[in-house]
């Protein structure tokens, strides 16, 4: 089967900011490895001139003839009606990443112009069957499987960790995690230690005693809000109000790391809370448990390894993708 895949090659269109590694490693990568032929088209230049987009993609299209056309979209880049002409030249899917909270605002205005739509929100279903909307796979994101190899008797550098991008919530988290006498290393876009590769960035995860994943959807803490004058404009002004499941709550247990995450509602769909992964509700609860599991060395190394197994064994985009082109009978799709 031949798969043209429609994504960005950069880190949200951004060459700064380093190759896509989830679009590069966990689509394109797999697609390979499953013995598809894959055919890519980038559209990040058409990011800041999208005049020829639509026309040079289905020109690309049809000169390529693919059997399936998979999107990860990104924005509103791509007409219906040109999502609607492509049908006519081969099935065509698209990741929606984001329903959590973009559902009304974005998968509504799209999903129907899809041969299928995959969401990774199981409370989403009934809404994409509300709008009649029946090609629905449910899935999830999931950890790059580059068999990275787990160290082995690491001595550990950081008591607490964090990687991902600076945001207003996040600042506040990490500083006062600090002020609360914890030490805190953080990682990432606009963090003063900068932002990691994908091999740096596993070694901070099994570097660090304690993983962080923290969220960058709306905080309603008051405390967070009156902490700076400007928060309650961000929150305000957010289109995410609601967190969910990401790509980084498989990663940090399938390189190797103890994760400590906030609650995001689905997670015991993939993980036993408190025997694979810790869970807290909020930043109180998240200083007590990084106080119990700094002391309790034992039961966090447990957890850890536990939450690798689970995330090696089950939670891997080669898994995530064999499920679906398993479900749609992937080697019958003219049929």
């Amino acid at each position: 089967m031949h798969i043209l895949l429609v994504d960005l090659q950069f880190d949200y269109g951004m060459k700064h900011r380093g190759p896509n590694m989830i679009g590069q490693q966990g689509f394109k990568s797999c697609f390979e490895k499953l013995g598809f032929k894959v055919s890519t088209f980038y559209y990040d230049d058409y990011l800041v001139n999208p005049a020829s987009l639509q026309s040079d993609l289905l020109r690309f299209a049809r000169e390529s003839k693919p059997d399936l056309i998979y999107f990860i979209l990104f924005s509103d880049q791509f007409l219906p009606s040109t999502l609607d002409e492509l049908k006519k030249i081969a099935i065509t899917v698209n990741w929606f990443g984001d329903d959590q909270w973009r559902f009304d605002s974005f998968t509504a205005k799209y999903a129907s112009h899809f041969s299928w739509s995959i969401t990774t929100d199981p409370f989403a279903l009934k809404k994409y069957q509300k709008q009649g909307i029946k090609n629905v796979f449910l899935s999830q994101w999931a950890a790059i499987d580059d068999n990275a190899e787990i160290s082995q008797n690491l001595t550990y550098k950081y008591d607490v960790s964090f990687v991902g991008a600076s945001q207003s919530y996040r600042r506040w988290f990490v500083a006062e995690i600090k002020k609360r006498g914890i030490n805190v290393e953080a990682f990432g876009f606009n963090w003063p230690n900068g932002a990691l590769t994908n091999d740096e960035m596993i070694k901070v995860f099994q570097l660090s005693k304690i993983n962080l994943n923290l969220s960058n959807s709306v905080s309603y803490d008051l405390r967070y809000l009156m902490h700076n004058l400007k928060n309650p404009i961000v929150a305000w002004k957010s289109q995410k109000t609601a967190s969910q499941v990401k790509a980084r709550n498989f990663e940090i247990a399938y390189y190797g790391g103890f994760e400590l995450t906030e609650y995001v509602p689905g997670l015991d769909r993939y993980f036993e809370i408190g025997k694979e992964v810790a869970c807290y509700k909020d930043i109180d609860e998240a200083e007590l448990l990084i106080r119990y599991y700094l002391e309790n060395e034992n039961e966090r190394e447990n957890i850890k390894r536990a939450g690798t197994i689970k995330s090696r064994s089950s939670h891997s985009y080669m898994n995530r993708h064999r499920q679906f082109f398993d479900f749609i009978n992937y080697g019958n799709l003219k049929g």
